[in-house]
């Protein structure tokens, strides 16, 4: 009952798949795509100048000293899971839309989630300081590291990311976070007082994101170019990924003598993709109808992973 409560509550499930439909029903065309362009590029400054504010630079000196848990999260979701993310668009090549299978090297790429990450850290009651600590520092790197690895990665498929484009991920998402970064001690207090509204519009905007960005791919003929064959292997992979995601991370935490708590910290910190990152970067980088085919394996994934991630902090949580 506890399971299908977090579920049934978590909203951000629904404001997801609420854009994915609405994208599908009233996608975005004509005169109102300029307009909303724009306002997507707005939403990605404020998602970014927000993770600025938020990250407390005493917090982030402090989690460094379990350096081993750190270092766990890192590798795992900037090894193990980029190298997974690679095999998997391979193997899947000339069996689904080429966009879609780049869109698995995609995820492997992209950083854990944060809020999520920390939330059912909390409720498995493990470590979570150290959960929210490693999020943010690969949520931070993720803003050079992401870009590159997948630039060098998906060469090798015919994807190119240009110089401008990495000029234009610095100007929307690493001088957001430093102007974050700079007002921190003032626009804190607001932020917190205002937390409620501050986080719907965080919601809100990645949700915009995805809702143009799937627009674009409605636009272009997805549900004629996909079948509905290519979906169902798209949700295989998904879930031999996400065995290999919490199975690996859990695994990896035992091997490296955790205790329990930490291993806590290192399955949701390592498992889980954050779509606040990846939305945003695909809009960035690619024009809305290839950025909504990229970013189907993203939304599987992280829909998938919140609604696992419920019965397993639960369980957890008598350890």
């Amino acid at each position: 009952m506890q399971t299908i409560r977090l579920i049934l509550n978590d909203k951000f499930i629904w404001l997801l798949s609420g854009s994915v439909l609405l994208a599908t029903l009233v996608p975005v065309t004509g005169s109102a795509k300029p307009i909303a362009s724009f306002a997507v590029s707005a939403g990605i400054f404020w998602i970014f100048l927000l993770h600025g504010i938020r990250l407390d630079r005493q917090e982030v000196i402090a989690g460094f000293r379990n350096w081993r848990l750190q270092s766990a999260v890192f590798g795992f979701v900037f090894g193990a899971m980029v190298l997974a993310g690679l095999v998997l668009s391979q193997i899947l090549e000339g069996y689904i839309a080429s966009m879609i299978a780049v869109g698995f090297l995609y995820l492997g790429c992209l950083p854990s989630t944060i809020q999520s990450a920390a939330s059912y850290t909390a409720i498995a009651k493990g470590n979570v300081g150290a959960s929210v600590v490693a999020a943010a520092t690969v949520n931070l790197s993720s803003i050079v590291i992401t870009p590159v690895f997948f630039a060098l990665l998906a060469s090798s498929v015919g994807i190119v990311i240009t110089g401008a484009s990495f000029i234009k991920i610095m100007t929307m998402l690493l001088l957001p976070f430093v102007i974050g970064q700079l007002i921190q001690q003032w626009a804190r207090p607001w932020v917190a007082q205002y937390s409620g509204l501050v986080g719907w519009s965080d919601k809100i905007a990645i949700s915009l994101a995805v809702y143009v960005a799937f627009s674009g791919a409605v636009a272009a003929g997805i549900w004629n170019q996909v079948p509905g064959d290519q979906f169902l292997i798209v949700a295989l992979a998904i879930a031999a990924l996400l065995i290999f995601a919490f199975g690996g991370a859990w695994l990896l935490g035992g091997v490296a003598g955790f205790v329990i708590n930490d291993r806590k910290a290192l399955l949701f910190g390592g498992a889980q993709k954050s779509i606040a990152v990846g939305a945003p970067l695909a809009a960035i980088l690619f024009p809305a109808e290839a950025a909504g085919l990229l970013l189907i394996p993203l939304l599987f994934y992280h829909l998938t992973s919140l609604i696992l991630s419920a019965p397993l902090a639960v369980r957890l949580s008598k350890l």
